[in-house]
C-alpha cells in the first residue's frame, strides 16, 4: 500500500470520514515543498473550494496532528507551519535552517555520521535521565542566510 492510502486507512480505522477538507489539505501539503501555514493552506484552497473556511482548515489541521499524519512547526514568526509527517509524506527525517532576517526555512537532510550519532546518544542520556521515551525530535538552527549576508555587505 502505497503511502498516498495509508493516511487514509488510519483516519478510517480511528473513526474519522474522508471528508474534502481532509483530502484536499493533505494534497496540498503533498505537492508543496514548502513549510505551508493555515494561511496558506486556506489561499491555495480557496481558488477551487471557496465554501472550505479557515477555521475549518484550523480544525482540519489540528487533527491531522493529533493523528500524526502531519507535524507542526514553530520556527518563531508566530505562525504555525505544517508538513506531512515522514510516515505519509515524502520528504525523509530532516532538520530545518531558518534565517532570522528573511524567515526563508532550509531543509537540511545531509546529516554527517558525527551529528548523528551525538543525537542517538543525547535522546539516550535524555530517556535516561527523565524516564522518557523519545520517540522523534525537531532541531531548527536560526542564524542569516546567504542572500541577506550579501545584502549586509
Amino acid at each position: 500500500m502505497g503511502k498516498h492510502c495509508q493516511w487514509r486507512e488510519r483516519l478510517q480505522k480511528k473513526g474519522y470520514r474522508l471528508t474534502i477538507p481532509r483530502e484536499v489539505i493533505i494534497e496540498v501539503l503533498r505537492n508543496s515543498t514548502s513549510h505551508l501555514s493555515a494561511e496558506d493552506i486556506y489561499m491555495e484552497l480557496h481558488k477551487k473550494y471557496p465554501a472550505i473556511g479557515l477555521t475549518t482548515i484550523y480544525r482540519t489541521l489540528e487533527l491531522l496532528v493529533q493523528m500524526k499524519i502531519i507535524v507542526k512547526f514553530d520556527f518563531g514568526d508566530r505562525r504555525s507551519r505544517y508538513e506531512l509527517s515522514e510516515k505519509y509524506g515524502m520528504k525523509k527525517h530532516h532538520h530545518h535552517l531558518i534565517c532570522s532576517q528573511c524567515t526563508k526555512i532550509i531543509d537540511y537532510t545531509d546529516f554527517i555520521n558525527e551529528e548523528l550519532e551525538l543525537i542517538e546518544k543525547t535522546e539516550k542520556r535524555l530517556m535516561k535521565k527523565y524516564n522518557f521515551s523519545i520517540t522523534s525530535h525537531v532541531i531548527s538552527f536560526t542564524g542569516i542566510c546567504l542572500e541577506c549576508k550579501k545584502d549586509q555587505t
